[in-house]
């Protein structure tokens, strides 16, 4: 690999990292109602774990309920016990055509514990960032050893991986302190 893959590689896996982090903080209650607190939930259709956001609509009619209509009837069942058993701390209410969940107001418990939940998912993406690092400067040594590349190539290709590893590591800290006080503040 040449200076300009090993960059480009090491840049789109921590963009995707970064990603990652940011849709898993979609996930996390903050008080209100959005899709994206159960639409990841899976849902056991048909024998295959199917993504909840696939198998129906999903809406938020009032700032504190989400409603759940299904494309197919016959999976309502499936789709309240997929909700009963995820870590949603949500109680699906069925009428036999759609669903809906009260979001109830946060306890400063349970905002403390979305909080340090954050803040695991945070140094998780830290990690798998760091981790790309560690590839990307692996790849960059192999290249230095096979002689595709020059010692002063190789230092300058580390110290332009560790520069992507600080700006991620930046985004993926700005994205969990405004979570953090998203979950507090509301």
């Amino acid at each position: 690999m040449d200076q300009d893959e090993i960059l480009l590689d090491t840049e789109d896996r921590m963009e995707k990292a970064a990603a990652v982090f940011k849709n898993a903080l979609t996930g996390l209650r903050t008080g209100r109602a959005t899709p994206g607190l159960v639409d990841s939930i899976r849902v056991n259709y048909y024998g295959s774990p199917t993504p909840l956001k696939q198998m129906a609509v999903i809406s938020c009619p009032e700032p504190q309920q989400i409603v759940i209509k299904p494309f197919d009837a016959s999976s309502l069942s499936e789709i309240v016990k997929a909700i009963q058993s995820s870590d949603a701390g949500l109680a699906p209410n069925s009428d036999g055509r759609l669903i809906r969940l009260n979001v109830p107001p946060l306890s400063t418990e349970r905002r403390r514990e979305f909080v340090t939940r954050v803040g695991k998912l945070a140094e998780d993406a830290r990690v798998a960032i760091r981790n790309i690092r560690r590839d990307g400067n692996k790849h960059a040594e192999t290249a230095e050893k096979e002689k595709t590349m020059t010692e002063d190539l190789c230092k300058a290709t580390k110290e332009q991986v560790q520069e992507l590893t600080k700006k991620y590591e930046g985004l993926v800290n700005d994205l969990a302190s405004s979570k953090e006080k998203e979950v507090m503040n509301d």
